[in-house]
């Protein structure tokens, strides 16, 4: 069974992927959680996850994040979106941007779509301590973004110290930097833009970033940041926490 939410408005499809990922697991306990992205996507696992089982014919929900934009795993998986659909098996993809012809055919095979439009930044209000407010085009949250790629510890610290004062929740802010990896991660493995499925100005920029970690350093932070989000979402550790201490160790 495939799902599909796609769309620039990263917060509110990353909370129906949440909400989506809470319902299914309440309705089958016994289900097996995965997350598949570009720092851990391996075609000989996505085959096993589209005709495998858990032990004891447990069912796999698998969370398949960002590689519609990444041509090698694009092809792949646009090669098996039937087996995929047709899987006893849910697969939840999540796409901030989809070319039309990859939409035209998971929208023969899906069980459902959902498009998520609009820029979830632009225009943003948070509440700040005291009862004012501030809108985010006051604070560029992609600065946050760059400092880490620059790999500039204490601006970074800075850059986040204000996100907080601002209120912009945690999530946000991993999910930022998150695009941030993965974006340099496919850069560095990738030839050209195009190849990467990133746009121009975007891949230079992560190139040029990629070249301040080495290829290993990304990986393990990638895996930082994958048990970090699920961590903190089953309440073992403190999500801001959490990303303050990863922040002063990079």
């Amino acid at each position: 069974m495939l799902y599909l939410l796609h769309g620039q408005n990263f917060k509110k499809s990353r909370e129906k992927l949440h909400s989506m990922t809470d319902s299914l697991l309440k309705k089958k306990p016994d289900a097996s959680f995965f997350k598949l992205d570009s720092s851990n996507f391996s075609e000989s696992q996505l085959d096993e996850f589209i005709g495998g089982q858990g032990l004891f014919e447990q069912k796999y929900i698998v969370q398949v994040d960002g590689l519609l934009i990444d041509t090698k795993s694009k092809d792949f998986i646009i090669d098996r979106i039937k087996e995929i659909s047709d899987s006893d098996n849910i697969f939840i993809f999540i796409e901030n941007e989809l070319s039309k012809p990859v939409l035209n055919k998971i929208e023969k095979t899906a069980e459902k779509i959902q498009e998520f439009a609009g820029d979830s930044f632009q225009g943003r209000r948070f509440g700040v301590i005291g009862g004012a407010e501030l809108n985010l085009k006051d604070f560029n949250i992609f600065n946050m973004a760059d400092a880490f790629g620059g790999r500039e510890r204490k601006k970074l610290w800075v850059l986040y110290q204000e996100a907080v004062r601002r209120d912009i929740p945690a999530e946000e802010i991993h999910g930022i930097l998150n695009w941030q990896l993965r974006a340099m991660i496919i850069a560095k493995k990738s030839m050209s833009a195009e190849k990467a499925g990133l746009k121009p100005f975007v891949y230079n920029k992560s190139l040029r970033f990629s070249k301040n970690f080495e290829q290993g350093d990304l990986r393990k932070i990638s895996c930082k940041f994958v048990s970090m989000y699920h961590d903190a979402r089953r309440g073992l550790v403190d999500f801001d926490t959490a990303l303050e201490k990863f922040i002063l160790s990079i």
